[in-house]
Parts: structure tokens; sequence; C-alpha cells
């Protein structure tokens, strides 16, 4: 998935994924939504990606992991609460969106 042209005032946003993960494709797909760029990491084959995305996320070990500005936010589930909670867009834009 090819993500957006990054706004002047977003985080940075990054996808740690693998290529057969659905959860993945939701959570790349909420953050297009948004109006957000992202990088992509995938993991599927790559064992040394993997293991820093494991010290990033850690306890978590599962795809995908969202990180912005350095923070993990954790997977589809986690931000797609954030995003219900209405307070998604606070961490994607932290000085706002104007």
């Amino acid at each position: 998935m090819e993500s957006l042209p990054k706004h002047p005032k977003q985080a940075e946003i990054l996808v740690y994924s693998k290529s057969y993960c659905p959860y993945c494709v939701a959570a790349m797909n909420l953050l297009t939504q948004k109006g957000v760029a992202f990088s992509v990491v995938d993991v599927t084959s790559d064992r040394e990606a993997y293991e820093k995305m494991l010290k990033i996320a850690a306890p978590r070990r599962t795809v995908p992991q969202i990180i912005v500005d350095n923070v993990c936010l954790g997977g589809f589930d986690d931000i797609k609460a954030l995003d219900d909670e209405e307070k998604l867009e606070t961490l994607l834009f932290p000085k706002g969106r104007n």
C-alpha cells in the first residue's frame, strides 16, 4: 500500500507489517483515511526488522505495530479504539492540522 504525501504538521508514523496480514491492511487504511503519510517496514521475511519491532513494541509480538513519534500505539484494534474515542487525531497531528 502506498502512503499519502506527508502533511507538514503530522507526526512521524511507522507501520510494522506482514504481507499477508488483514489487520495490517486495516491499520494502513485507517491511517490513510485520517490523511496521514506513513512508512511501512515489512517484516514478513526480514528477521532483523522483526527483532527491532519486538524491542520497540515489547511485550507485543504481533503485527501490525504502529509507531507514532517513537511511541508504540499497538496494533489495529488499539488505533481503532483511539479513533473511536477521538484521541487518534491528536496523536497523529500533535501540533494541530491547520
